[in-house]
C-alpha cells in the first residue's frame, strides 16, 4: 500500500499532501518476530557455550547442531498441525530451547565419558553410551512431556492463545528425543574420536573414576559434609524450609503480585472519550483536541489523530469492547501512537505518565475519559468489572451507585465508569393530526420531514467522471443548529401551500429520555467499570479491598468471586472482567498441576517399581517456589 501511495505522489496524491501511517500492525508484529528470532539464536548459543565451558568445544558443536535440527523438526510438526508462524509459537520454541537440548547434553557427555576411557572401538562405545543413559533419557522426557502438556486444556479464552505452547514444546520434546538417540550418537563419534584418540586410554577401573575439578571438589565436599553431619543436615532442611516460608510469603507481602499477564510494550493506547448525554458534537470535539494536545507534548509520543462523533478504526482491545459502535455527538476516541520502542520507555510507563495530565483536562471538562491500553492478552470488557443484579431494575441503580462510590473511592482505581446513562431530556413531537390535514399533509410526511433532518437524507447522486460510484449528496442540518426545543419547532416542513414551521404542526415538550437496560444471560444488569494503577497494578488486590468494604455495615451487599447465583431476589455483585478470565486459567492450571503430578507419578512407579523413590524424585516439585 505504501509503495502504491508512492507511485501515486504528483498525480493522483499532491504533494503538499503530508502522510502519516498511523496503525501498521505488520510491523509491530514483524518487530515481534524478529526479537523472538533473536532469542531463540541467543538462547542456542548460550546453551552451546555452557556446555563449550563444561564439556569442551566438539561437544558444544555437537548440541550446537542438535538444537536447530529439533528446532526444524518442530516447525514441520507445527506445519502439520496447522499452526502458523506467529508470536506465541515462537515463544513456545524460545520456552523449549532449554529443555530441547537436554537429551543431546546427556547422551554426548556420556558418548565423551565412553571414548575418553579408550576400552571399546569407537562404534560401539558410542552405542554402549547410548543403551546405558536411553531409558532413563526417555523417562525423563515422558515426564516433562507429561509436565507441559495439560496446559493444553485450559479452556475460555485464553485456551486457543496458550494451546501452542504446550503442544509445540511437547512435539519439539519428542523431537529431541530422536535426534539424540540418532544424530547425537553419528556427530559425536565423528568429532570426538580422534580427541579421544589423542588422550589415550584412561586408566584405572572406569566405575570408580570420579571427576577431579575444582567445581566437582567443591560440590562433593558439600554433599559429604551434609551426609556426615545430623546438625548440617537439620541446618539445611531448616534452612530450605524457611526460604519456602519466604517464597510464599511474597503473595500476601505483594512484593510478587497476581495478575494475569504482565505488561507489554505496546506501540499505542488509546483515550476513551464520553460527554454528558444532550452534548454538543463541537463540545466533544474541543475536549477531544485538548486531549491530543495534551498526549502530544509527551517526547514518547509520535502522533496523535482524533475521531469525534465517529469510531475510530478498532484493533484487537475495541474488538471485544465494541469500540465500532461508538458513534454520536458525545464520544470521541483519540488515538495515541509512539515512538520506537528502542527510543523511548515501556509503553504502560509512557501511559501512567500521562494519566494524571489526562485527567485534569478530563475534570475541567467534565467528561469520562478512559486510557485503554492494549492489553498482552485476550482482551475484556474492563480491567476491574463488577456485574450488579437485583430484583428490580431501581434497586439495581440503587446498589451500583453504592459500587461505583466505592470505585471512586479506592486508592489505585481509575477511569471509573458506569453503564447507566446520565439523565438528560428528550425532545417529542406529537403530531396533530388535525392540523396535518388542514396544511395538506399526514403525520408520516411530518415525521419523514424530522427524520431526515435530524438525521439526514441522500437528495440526489453526484456524477463525477474521476469516482468509481456515484456519490451521493447527503442533506442534514448541522447538530449546532438543534441545540434547543426552539430551533426544533422552527425546522420548515413542505406543505402543498408551503413551507411551515414544525411548531405549528406539531406539539414540542421536553421530557427525560429512556434508559437503556443491558441484560446479561437473559438478566438486566449494570456494569461498574474501572482500571487499575499505582504501585499495585493488579485487579486482584483492588477487588480484595472494595469487597470488604461493600459488605459491610447495614445493607451490606454479597460480593461473588467466581459464579452468579440464579436467583435475583436480592441485589448482588459478580466480579467479571479480567479477574474472571484469571480465574478460570489458574482453575483450570491448578487441575492440570494436578494432573501433572499424577502422571509423572505413575511414569516413575511404572519404572523404578516403587512406591516410595517417586516420592523422593518429585519432592523438588514444590521446592521451585524459591
Amino acid at each position: 500500500v505504501l509503495q502504491r501511495v508512492a507511485q501515486l505522489r504528483g498525480r493522483v496524491v499532491s504533494d503538499d499532501v503530508r502522510l502519516t501511517v498511523t496503525r501498521n500492525y505488520g510491523a509491530t508484529a514483524n518487530d515481534k518476530a524478529r526479537e523472538l528470532l533473536l532469542h531463540i539464536l541467543i538462547a542456542t548459543l548460550g546453551v552451546a557455550l555452557l556446555v563449550w565451558l563444561a564439556l569442551g568445544w566438539r561437544e558444544a558443536a555437537v548440541v550446537l547442531v542438535a538444537g536447530p535440527v529439533t528446532l526444524g523438526l518442530t516447525l514441520l510438526g507445527y506445519r502439520l498441525y496447522g499452526y502458523t508462524l506467529n508470536r506465541i509459537t515462537l515463544f513456545a520454541l524460545v520456552f523449549a530451547i532449554g529443555i530441547l537440548v537436554d537429551d543431546a547434553i546427556v547422551v554426548v557427555e556420556n558418548i565423551a565419558r565412553h571414548l575418553g576411557m579408550g576400552q571399546r572401538h569407537p562404534h560401539e562405545a558410542a552405542a554402549v553410551a547410548v543403551d546405558e543413559v536411553g531409558n532413563p533419557t526417555i523417562l525423563a522426557t515422558l515426564a516433562v512431556i507429561a509436565a507441559i502438556l495439560p496446559m493444553a486444556f485450559v479452556s475460555g479464552l485464553m485456551g486457543p492463545y496458550m494451546r501452542p505452547i504446550p503442544v509445540g514444546a511437547s512435539v519439539a520434546m519428542l523431537f529431541s528425543l530422536g535426534v539424540a538417540f540418532i544424530v547425537t550418537p553419528y556427530l559425536a563419534v565423528r568429532l570426538l574420536r580422534p580427541h579421544a584418540a589423542a588422550g589415550g586410554p584412561a586408566g584405572g577401573d572406569p566405575e570408580m573414576r570420579v571427576p577431579r575439578g575444582r567445581l566437582a571438589t567443591w560440590y562433593r565436599g558439600l554433599l559429604e559434609g551434609l551426609l556426615a553431619s545430623r546438625r548440617r543436615r537439620l541446618t539445611a532442611y531448616a534452612t530450605t524450609a524457611g526460604l519456602l516460608l519466604l517464597a510464599t510469603l511474597l503473595l500476601p507481602l505483594k512484593l510478587v503480585t497476581v495478575k494475569m499477564l504482565p505488561f507489554d510494550n505496546k506501540s499505542e493506547f488509546q483515550l476513551i472519550v464520553d460527554m454528558p448525554a444532550g452534548t454538543a458534537l463541537e463540545r466533544t470535539g474541543e475536549v477531544a483536541q485538548a486531549l491530543a494536545i495534551v498526549a502530544a507534548r509527551d517526547p514518547a509520543v509520535s502522533d496523535v489523530q482524533t475521531y469525534v462523533g465517529v469510531p475510530a478504526p478498532f484493533n484487537f482491545n475495541g474488538l471485544v469492547r465494541h469500540y465500532f459502535l461508538r458513534r454520536g455527538p458525545t464520544v470521541a476516541d483519540v488515538q495515541v501512537n509512539l515512538t520506537p520502542r528502542s527510543k523511548r520507555a515501556q509503553s504502560h510507563a509512557i501511559a501512567t505518565r500521562l494519566r494524571p495530565a489526562v485527567d485534569s483536562v478530563a475534570r475541567a471538562y467534565g467528561a469520562a475519559v478512559k486510557l485503554a491500553e492494549v492489553p498482552p492478552g485476550p482482551p475484556v470488557q474492563a480491567t476491574l468489572t463488577a456485574e450488579v443484579y437485583g430484583p428490580t431494575y431501581d434497586a439495581q441503580i440503587a446498589a451500583a451507585e453504592r459500587v461505583r462510590s466505592t470505585f471512586l473511592t479506592t486508592p489505585g482505581v481509575v477511569d471509573v465508569d458506569w453503564s447507566v446513562q446520565a439523565p438528560h431530556p428528550e425532545i417529542r413531537a406529537a403530531v396533530s393530526e388535525a392540523e396535518a390535514r388542514r396544511a395538506g399533509v399526514t403525520a408520516s410526511d411530518v415525521a419523514q420531514t424530522i427524520a431526515a433532518t435530524m438525521g439526514g437524507a441522500v437528495a440526489g447522486m453526484l456524477r463525477d467522471e474521476t469516482s468509481v460510484e456515484p456519490v451521493p449528496i447527503r442533506v442534514q442540518v448541522a447538530d449546532s443548529g438543534l441545540s434547543n426545543a426552539t430551533d426544533v419547532a422552527a425546522l420548515p416542513v413542505a406543505t402543498p401551500a408551503g413551507a411551515r414551521r414544525l411548531g405549528t404542526l406539531a406539539a414540542l415538550d421536553s421530557t427525560a429520555a429512556a434508559q437503556p437496560i443491558f441484560h446479561k444471560n437473559l438478566r438486566p444488569v449494570v456494569y461498574v467499570t474501572g482500571d487499575v494503577a499505582g504501585r499495585v497494578e493488579s485487579p486482584a488486590y483492588a477487588m480484595l479491598a472494595m469487597a470488604d468494604r461493600l459488605t459491610r455495615g447495614k445493607g451490606g451487599l454479597p460480593v461473588y468471586y467466581a459464579t452468579s447465583p440464579t436467583l435475583t431476589e436480592t441485589p448482588f455483585v459478580v466480579w467479571d472482567g479480567e479477574w474472571k478470565i484469571t480465574v478460570d486459567v489458574f482453575r483450570d492450571l491448578g487441575i492440570a498441576f494436578a494432573a501433572v503430578l499424577v502422571l509423572i507419578y505413575v511414569l516413575v512407579v511404572a519404572w523404578f517399581q516403587s512406591f516410595t523413590i517417586p516420592l523422593v524424585i518429585m519432592a523438588p516439585i514444590p521446592l521451585t517456589l524459591i
